[in-house]
């Protein structure tokens, strides 16, 4: 018998994607806007091309954002002073504006991580194996730190702790790396169930279409006598040899929510639009959706439903931690109120008398996986 199942692996993004380093980048400092572009400066070399020898100077450009240094005649693509350029402007022109950075390999080329995307999949495989198991919200069960609140029940699915993880049996690679040009500039909102958009974020993202190719690996070594004998029991093999239908079934799941959710919104129709459009395109075979990266939400980085089919139990762990909860649900909210209460969704803004318009226009991260063995 094969030690391995090998997989080709497409991914194809629908929706811009965002995967972010945690770092934001500064306007003026870190990038410049100039003829519809963002673009991202090289530091080191636009310092070397100044006569720092000259100490009147040196003292000044200890004190001027680094992009007052460029020309108009500088905004090449070939520059040495840029690093990359990205399609798209942020909304804010501001000197100190912010733009969440983007993941990128060390010559700037954009891909997706394998622990992203795998993260992804552990989330749709606990929340399948919920139901499997016969397994109920229960607040006994649940550890006093918020961030490791679900433990037991994610040990009781996966395994005992890191060397006996059924997912140690599913290498994930990252994807190959995509061209610069992949790159847009994004604005986002949060946005409410009442239509109304707060927390303007402006992020470096990978434009939808944008296709990724990779490799999975499932690991058959960890299922066998060899290593039974060893004190290594995996369960749950047949959810990742049965990976797209397990996956499948969560995403249903999510976009009959996200289209509930939406269906009140007003001025979301073109997400909605989306989402039902999604709902009847969901693949089968060995192809699946997904949602991946930043603006997935709550729901997608938990077991999300499973935990809301118990009213009272999601009441309690919504409540203040000073009223005895974990203070998951930020902001005033009443005891039934939905939750989550917001959606992190990408805008279009388009010109108006006065102000620009902003609507809108597509949820992050919606990924289509086809896997090919071999």
């Amino acid at each position: 018998m094969a030690e391995y199942i090998r997989y080709r692996v497409k991914a194809t993004l629908l929706t811009p994607l965002h995967i972010g380093t945690g770092r934001d980048l500064l306007h003026e400092y870190d990038f410049a806007v100039h003829k519809g572009r963002t673009w991202r400066l090289n530091e080191e070399a636009l310092l070397e091309a100044q006569d720092v020898d000259d100490p009147t100077l040196a003292e000044q450009l200890a004190r001027t954002p680094p992009a007052r240094l460029l020309r108009p005649e500088d905004f090449q693509r070939e520059s040495p002073f840029f690093r990359y350029t990205v399609r798209g402007v942020p909304r804010s022109v501001a000197e100190g504006a912010q733009v969440r950075e983007q993941l990128k390999d060390v010559y700037d080329r954009p891909y997706l991580p394998g622990t992203s995307l795998k993260g992804a999949l552990r989330t749709a495989i606990a929340w399948h194996a919920w139901e499997a198991l016969g397994l109920r919200p229960r607040r006994t069960r649940l550890k006093p730190n918020p961030r490791f609140a679900a433990q037991d029940y994610e040990r009781g699915i996966f395994g005992k702790n890191p060397n006996h993880d059924l997912l140690r049996a599913l290498h994930v690679e990252d994807s190959q790396p995509v061209e610069e040009e992949c790159l847009i500039l994004l604005n986002a909102r949060v946005l409410h169930r009442s239509g109304k958009m707060a927390s303007p974020i402006a992020l470096e993202a990978i434009a939808s279409e944008t296709v990724f190719h990779l490799s999975f690996k499932l690991d058959l070594a960890l299922f066998s006598e060899w290593a039974r004998e060893r004190g290594l029991r995996l369960r749950g093999r047949e959810w990742l040899e049965q990976l797209p239908s397990v996956v499948r079934i969560h995403t249903q799941q999510r976009i009959a929510e996200e289209i509930e959710w939406f269906q009140g919104v007003p001025g979301a129709e073109e997400v909605l639009d989306f989402y039902r459009q999604l709902q009847q395109a969901i693949p089968p075979g060995s192809r699946f959706l997904l949602q991946v990266g930043w603006g997935t939400g709550w729901d997608d980085k938990t077991f999300g439903s499973r935990l809301r089919a118990d009213p009272q139990f999601m009441e309690g762990i919504l409540r203040s931690r000073r009223a005895g909860g974990y203070g998951i649900a930020r902001g005033r909210r009443r005891p039934g109120d939905p939750f989550p209460k917001s959606r992190r969704v990408a805008v279009r803004i388009t010109p108006g008398q006065g102000r620009a318009i902003e609507k809108p226009a597509a949820p992050l991260g919606w990924v289509l996986v086809e896997m090919e063995k071999g």
